[in-house]
């Protein structure tokens, strides 16, 4: 589809690089303006849907928390044993050693079945999340892929859920099992010494003060950081897409040079996050420890003075190290979870894009058997981002079932865009678009393009084999209907020649076919579909003379009994045509036969002295 599509160059409007740039700054603002590591709510409904593994990975996150803080208690109850029992007592300290090895024990077994289902609980939920997410992208509309670069969608398909999965799998399982570490070795605590513990939970503003003064600036460089590794992708994505043309004008330095700038970029914004995250470690561990050594040294001062037990002073010693070890670890954590919180942001702007093209709450459904008549009444439409240059102005045009219509005209006139609302890309801003007499607003977009079969004027094929692109069309074809379409297409000969014909693998793209080969490809794919429209958008542009007869004929055949939209520059593919339709600036100006129009001697018949005499 050419030229009156969203991707023309307008006066005014913005570049393809510079709308992404511009759509990057406007999410990088938004989360500088907010704390919301409120966006991982959204993980929710898919962690409730295994909600199994999810109770279990509480209950023995818990466990393990527990025979963490009961081995305090064993190990206070032994060293009482030893400090106020006169004669040794062997068999009273096996018991007590064989108490803390119990302990132990279930530590270590409550520990790896923790990690287990925790690490089973995220990948499940993130397997979700991006299966989730890619179907939804697949549903949106054009116009959002106008405005964000497929490199960008990736990134966040990829990169921003594997933060997310590290999150599950591992930081928020650390921080859960930290935070109720600490609640419960501070019960303990003032449980032992209510006057030291009141000691220690003074220390706490001090230590909380770097989290929220580091915190802030370290969630606002990692979102920074992930959307300049996005816009390296994107970067990337943009000439690898291109790399034949990269490597013609011989400026594979330069986009290497684009890439490797925008990853040093990225790199240097990751060194001052880390460097700030560093700091707010280091002020975290040195506050709690060097806090801990005082109280400490003030609970051996109460132990040599009879005011506690030693194992009362073991224990509490035993419960502020693992206190300040879980304030130590909640820390580092914390930069995790914004971390991830930025990138659920970014994921979340994806399931939050809403395609402006939906079926209606109550669908109407298409005539059964289908008709294949098409309709435009009146319409007019302009692309989103120039509304001020409508591709259709007043556009108006009916299609008998059965009928072979020809578009031609010059480039913008709008012949392409009849294309992308009849497939309901888009929809008029104004005027109606019917087939079979229904509107399709009105219809479910599915069923409306399930009617018809489409041949771009560079039709994209996939990686797989021949077949699989053919089947592409209608999965469920048979063998002989694909064999019928490859010799209808004029494919037969090529896809015979191939090493193990039609189940050879053509490649990524099938760049290892060529162009014309790729074409009649696709024009077979849009014959496996026997819909009751075929559109036709160039569909022999990319074939040589011999060819293009040859697969000509074959779409004569194939046109039969199919109501046909042709699109043509080369205006000897539409003599054979039952009317010609010329359009310009968005409106029809004529229509007719070829003799009809020549004797107009209007816009057709000069496009045709132009291109006959050239001849």
């Amino acid at each position: 589809m050419s030229e009156s599509g969203p991707t023309s160059s307008t006066s005014g409007r913005p570049s393809a690089g510079q709308a992404l740039a511009q759509s990057v700054a406007e999410a990088r603002d938004r989360r500088e303006k907010s704390r919301n590591v409120g966006a991982l709510r959204r993980l929710a409904p898919y962690v409730r849907a295994h909600w199994g593994d999810a109770g279990l990975s509480l209950l023995f996150l818990i466990g393990s928390t527990s025979a963490v803080l009961g081995l305090s208690c064993a190990i206070r109850a032994l060293v009482d044993h030893l400090t106020k029992t006169d004669a040794v007592d062997g068999i009273g300290i096996n018991s007590w050693f064989g108490l803390i090895a119990g302990v132990a024990l279930a530590l270590a077994l409550t520990t790896a079945l923790r990690y287990y289902y925790i690490t089973k609980l995220g990948e499940r939920v993130v397997a979700d999340l991006r299966k989730a997410a890619y179907a939804h992208i697949l549903k949106l509309d054009p116009s959002f892929f106008l405005q964000t670069r497929t490199g960008e969608v990736l990134s966040r398909l990829t990169t921003d859920i594997a933060i997310v999965e590290s999150l599950l799998g591992s930081s928020i399982s650390i921080a859960v099992r930290n935070l109720l570490t600490l609640l419960g070795a501070i019960a303990l605590l003032v449980f032992v010494s209510a006057k030291l513990t009141g000691l220690v939970l003074l220390l706490f503003p001090f230590v909380l003060a770097p989290l929220f003064l580091f915190g802030r600036k370290v969630r606002k460089l990692t979102a920074s950081t992930q959307d300049q590794f996005a816009e390296a992708v994107g970067v990337a994505g943009e000439s690898l897409d291109a790399l034949e043309t990269v490597q013609a004008f011989g400026r594979e330095g330069s986009a290497a040079g684009r890439f490797g700038a925008a990853v040093e970029q990225a790199f240097r914004t990751s060194l001052t996050r880390m460097a700030a995250r560093a700091v707010m470690t280091a002020l975290v561990i040195g506050l709690v420890f060097g806090g801990i050594v005082v109280i400490f040294w003030l609970g051996v001062q109460g132990a040599m003075r009879g005011e506690m037990s030693w194992g009362a002073l073991f224990q509490f010693a035993f419960l502020s190290v693992m206190a300040a070890g879980a304030v130590g670890a909640l820390g580092e954590t914390w930069g995790d979870v914004q971390k991830a919180a930025g990138a659920m942001e970014r994921v979340g702007e994806l399931l939050d894009a809403e395609s402006s093209v939906q079926a209606p709450p109550v669908v109407r459904p298409l005539p059964v058997p289908p008709l294949g008549s098409v309709t435009f009444e009146g319409v007019t439409f302009a692309y989103p981002g120039r509304p001020d240059l409508p591709a259709l102005k007043g556009f108006s045009l009916h299609v008998k079932p059965g009928e072979r219509v020809a578009l031609v005209g010059p480039s913008g006139a709008g012949k392409s865009t009849v294309f992308r609302l009849l497939l309901r890309f888009f929809d008029p801003q104004t005027g109606h678009v019917l087939l079979d007499g229904v509107d399709l607003r009105d219809a479910d977009p599915a069923e409306v393009r399930a009617r018809m079969a489409l041949v771009a004027q560079e039709s994209p094929l996939f990686s797989g084999s021949a077949a699989d692109n053919i089947r592409f069309g209608r999965d469920n074809a048979s063998d002989l209907q694909v064999q019928a379409v490859v010799r209808a297409a004029q494919a037969e000969g090529f896809l015979s020649a191939l090493p193990e014909g039609l189940d050879t693998q053509i490649g990524d793209r099938a760049r290892t076919l060529s162009g014309g080969q790729r074409q009649r490809l696709a024009i077979a794919r849009a014959l496996i579909r026997e819909a009751p429209v075929l559109l036709l958008d160039e569909a022999t542009s990319a074939l040589d003379a011999e060819n293009e007869h040859l697969v000509q004929r074959a779409l004569d055949v194939a046109m039969q009994g199919h109501t046909t939209l042709v699109i043509a520059h080369r205006l000897a593919t539409v003599l054979k045509a039952d009317r010609i339709v010329v359009m310009d600036e968005g409106r029809v100006v004529e229509e007719g036969t070829h003799a009809d129009l020549v004797a107009k001697n209007g816009l057709y018949a000069r496009l045709a002295a132009l291109q006959f005499e050239a001849a």
